[in-house]
This record gives C-alpha cells, sequence and structure tokens, in this order.
C-alpha cells in the first residue's frame, strides 16, 4: 500500500465516530447520516474518482466509511458553530496524502476528489477544534486521542442508517461482514473485498521492486 493511501486511511480511521441509529434508508440511499443522505451514486463516483486519483483501489466500502466519517462531522460542526477556515482546510487536506504534493494536486484537479480530500481534512481539524486544538496539532497523538474522544461524545444524538446491501452500522463503524439479515459475508462481496486486498499487494510489490 502506497504511502498516500495508507495517510489518507489513517486520517480516517482516526476519526470514525459514535453515533446513533434508525431504521431504513430511502431507495438509492446508500446512507442516511442526521439530516444527510449519501446516495449509492455518491459512493460509486466517489469510490472510481479517488482509485483514479490514488492509483490504486479505493472500494465502494472504503468510501462509505469515510462519506458517512465526513457527515458525522459536519454535523457536528453545524451544531457546535465550528468554522475552518480554507488554509486551514488546504494543510489539513495536504496532511491528509501524507503531504504527498503529487498526490494533492491529483485530488485537487478534480471537483470529486478535490472535495472528498477537503471533507477528510475538515473532519479532523473538527475533532481537534472539539478538544482544544488546530490545524498545527495534527501530529499530537495525545491532542489526537483527546479529539477522538471530543467528537464521539459530541456525535452521539446524530442518527446513522446504512442500505442492508453495504452492510450494518455497528456504532462506530460500518460492518461490511453483514449484509441485510446474514451474518457472513456474501460471496460477492468477498470476491470484490478479495480483489481489492490483492491488488493493494500487488501495488506494494511494485513500490518495492
Amino acid at each position: 500500500m502506497s504511502t498516500r493511501l495508507r495517510a489518507l486511511g489513517v486520517v480516517a480511521a482516526t476519526v470514525l465516530l459514535t453515533g446513533g441509529c434508525a431504521a431504513g434508508t430511502h431507495p438509492g440511499a446508500a446512507a442516511v447520516v442526521g439530516k444527510t443522505e449519501i446516495s449509492i451514486s455518491d459512493v460509486d463516483n466517489t469510490s472510481r474518482a479517488v482509485t483514479t486519483a490514488l492509483g490504486q483501489n479505493f472500494n465502494a466500502n472504503a468510501t462509505l466509511r469515510t462519506l458517512v466519517t465526513n457527515a458525522m462531522a459536519a454535523e457536528v460542526a453545524q451544531q457546535k458553530s465550528i468554522t475552518i477556515t480554507p488554509a486551514e482546510t488546504a494543510q489539513s487536506a495536504l496532511q491528509a496524502v501524507g503531504e504527498n504534493q503529487e498526490a494533492y494536486a491529483k485530488f485537487q484537479s478534480e471537483a470529486d476528489t478535490r472535495d472528498f480530500l477537503n471533507a477528510v481534512g475538515n473532519t479532523q481539524l473538527i475533532a481537534l477544534k472539539l478538544a482544544g486544538g488546530g490545524v498545527n496539532d495534527m501530529q499530537n497523538q495525545a491532542k489526537l486521542q483527546q479529539a477522538q474522544m471530543a467528537i464521539n461524545e459530541a456525535s452521539k444524538g446524530i442518527d446513522i442508517t446504512i442500505a442492508p446491501r453495504f452492510g450494518k452500522w455497528t456504532g462506530s463503524d460500518v460492518d461490511n461482514t453483514i449484509s441485510g439479515s446474514l451474518s457472513k459475508e456474501s460471496k460477492q462481496t468477498a470476491a470484490q473485498r478479495e480483489a481489492a486486498e490483492n491488488a493493494a499487494k500487488q501495488q506494494q510489490q511494485q513500490g518495492q521492486g
């Protein structure tokens, strides 16, 4: 896995939130986060765009997790009147791809990927600002831990619903091993996951070669 993909994944994982639960999504919706609906087309389009920008697979499940997290953070920011300047967004977005200028430029060149990366960076900043920090604390592990706890607490009242085809919201993450009433991975989901893992391994081997 490349440094830029790993960095993006770490930022998204760092700010996974804890929310409530609600019943059912509208047709065509992949998830509903508070007042925000994430459509299946949003997930598919973003997954393709981010995969192209990264140069390696960023599958639908990873995309949905990140979009859900971003939407939750945006709801918290609105509730808590947290503001972020364009300069802060740019700095945090750059750090989200491991300060790789080439990767950052690719993301910023298209609207879909620019909005996605900026939202990832803003999510981290919202959490940090809740904990009394800011953009200069993005490498401060102690402050990041405080940010995690702060945003978990702030997001408790936000309802989250995931469409069954994508899995189930566990209270802190999307469990894609659960599809509808099934308790194990479907063959199709397993095949997609294995293909993504194999692609990542191949990219890693090529990078080491």
